[in-house]
């Protein structure tokens, strides 16, 4: 297993991605605070390029690449959004991409990762191993292969969206995170222990797919079935070794969150705060809104993960 990165890590990666990755906004809601009982701080990365945090990753990843390997190409696997950073990283920097998606991903994620010139090749991930598929082809064609988020430069670009919260709001009580593989949570707990020492760092998954809480709680990774849940983005089987090591050192709790809780919070984000969020990105505001009594009066940052939902399927959740 690599070395897992460090704050130093996270800091070198916000040079690298700077310039490229946007600054996203952090909003905040009067309506919200008053409904939680707290100062609640949105660090929205569905105002990201390609919609979701995973630029950050991928670009920081990718930029490291020497001449051999970007003319080789890069090759991942992902549902959707780690599956458009690459391909849009593998653009800017003029190197081939080849992304391994499921056969029933989004189809907005699908044309928009072809959109940003990639090959697709399509997989059953309820009877294929996505890891063994990327990692043959990548044996084969001689690609690089740059995993969602079990990768120490993945993890070190997604922990610079916290960096840039806690940098422009201040310290934290609490901080939650939507989690699938780990790369976003682990990131944001590097920068948070560096950054606002004495908050508490949750982690936020499907309920359907409560392999991280599994894991904690037993202190080795637990393998489950692919789970069935709306957020598709955090359909993952089990946390990434690099994370879980980061996870079980800085992470103080992991909760879940239920299919209709992630609509419920989909409304508010529309109503409210009138932004497009899709279910993954709602975890964190899920478990936020469940634990409003016993968070009052703290300051809670929530990072929103992305906003990639076709628009079909965002009408029928909400309604």
């Amino acid at each position: 297993m690599p070395t897992p990165p460090t704050y130093a890590d996270v800091q070198a990666a916000a040079e690298r991605i700077r310039g490229q990755a946007h600054r996203t906004p952090v909003l905040t809601s009067r309506r919200v605070d008053g409904e939680v009982g707290a100062s609640v701080f949105f660090k929205c990365e569905n105002f990201q390029r390609m919609g979701a945090f995973k630029f950050r990753g991928a670009f920081n990843a990718l930029s490291r690449f020497d001449e051999a390997q970007r003319r080789a190409g890069v090759i991942t696997y992902s549902s959707g959004n780690h599956a458009q950073a690459v391909a849009l990283s593998a653009r800017i920097l003029g190197m081939p991409a080849t992304i391994v998606m499921p056969h029933d991903a989004p189809a907005s994620k699908v044309a928009a990762t072809r959109g940003y010139g990639a090959s697709i090749v399509v997989y059953d991930r309820y009877t294929e191993d996505r890891e063994e598929l990327g990692r043959a082809l990548a044996a084969e064609h001689g690609m690089t292969l740059v995993p969602p988020y079990d990768h120490p430069d993945v993890i070190a670009g997604q922990g610079t969206a916290t960096k840039e919260l806690i940098e422009e709001v201040g310290e934290l009580d609490a901080l939650f995170v939507c989690l699938g593989g780990g790369g976003l949570l682990s990131g944001a707990a590097l920068a948070t222990r560096a950054l606002s020492p004495s908050c508490r760092i949750y982690g936020v998954e499907p309920e359907a797919g409560d392999d991280g809480l599994q894991s904690l709680r037993t202190g080795s990774l637990v393998h489950i079935a692919t789970p069935d849940t709306i957020a598709d983005g955090a359909q993952t089987q089990h946390l990434g070794e690099l994370p879980f090591a980061i996870i079980r050192r800085d992470v103080d709790d992991i909760f879940t969150a239920s299919d209709d809780e992630l609509v419920a919070a989909m409304r508010v984000f529309a109503a409210t705060l009138k932004i497009v969020v899709e279910p993954t990105g709602c975890l964190a505001f899920a478990a936020v809104r469940r634990l409003a009594g016993e968070l009052s009066g703290q300051r809670v940052g929530v990072i929103v993960s992305g906003g990639n939902i076709d628009l079909p399927r965002y009408a029928s959740l909400l309604a």
